[in-house]
């Protein structure tokens, strides 16, 4: 494992299948870094609210409770965990309805602030420096990041790619192509026009296509950025 020089704040956004995840955990146990995934954090209140029949249709409801269950995030990226009211949330929060209510509960604004506020409090623990993957990390979360990085990939690819996660997790089985695309494109579309928070790139983060690019490959990319801009931050730094 290779480790940087100094501590610094790495955020990784971009839609789903864009590689974000894997790259993410691979880049900071590379480095020697904390990794945070903030979806996970999403999908927790998400599975808290389901488990609660609280209609997540309702922004209201949802509002009014957003600040009850005790999410704690694990930042090893080796094994990354997430606990709900002290209970194991990181198989309960991947299931499909999860994942189809999801969007509409991250949408409401007092979810997006209690969970923002948890997000940075655990950045700025983290002495070591840490990568955080999200959506909204270069645009609203950690808007002072050292490096900014934000995944794209063509729809099909996004596509292909969750069938295959799905496909895995499910451990048999096919998996529509179509329908994931479609479920993909349409998040796509909740996440960007959502008021609070969407989905963006930063003007100034760094695009990274990933449609052609093996994951290996897009690590490396993403590793030489951290170091690069590690290296620019030491000689700016006063010795």
């Amino acid at each position: 494992m290779e480790s940087v020089s100094a501590a610094v704040i790495v955020a990784i956004d971009g839609p789903s299948g864009t590689g974000k995840s894997s790259t993410s955990r691979a880049v900071a146990a590379k480095l020697g870094l904390s990794y945070l995934d903030t979806g996970a954090q999403y999908r927790a209140i998400t599975w808290w609210m389901l488990g609660q029949s609280v209609d997540v249709n309702d922004p209201q409801a949802v509002a009014a409770l957003a600040g009850r269950p005790a999410i704690v995030s694990g930042t090893d990226p080796s094994a990354p965990t997430i606990t709900v009211d002290g209970q194991d949330a990181s198989g309960p929060i991947r299931t499909q309805e999860v994942t189809s209510a999801v969007s509409a509960v991250s949408a409401v604004p007092e979810v997006r602030a209690r969970i923002t506020e948890l997000q940075r409090r655990i950045a700025a623990e983290a002495s070591y420096g840490i990568v955080v993957e999200g959506r909204d990390i270069g645009t609203t979360v950690l808007p002072d990041a050292d490096l900014k990085v934000f995944l794209t990939a063509s729809p099909e690819a996004r596509a292909s790619r969750r069938g295959g996660e799905l496909k895995a997790r499910a451990g048999s089985g096919t998996v529509d192509l179509a329908a994931t695309r479609a479920a993909l494109v349409q998040r796509d579309a909740a996440d960007s026009s959502r008021k609070a928070s969407p989905l963006k790139r930063a003007e100034d983060a760094v695009e990274v296509d990933t449609t052609e690019l093996s994951l290996e490959q897009v690590i490396e990319c993403v590793v030489t950025l951290v170091e690069n801009t590690v290296a620019e931050k030491a000689q700016r730094t006063p010795s």
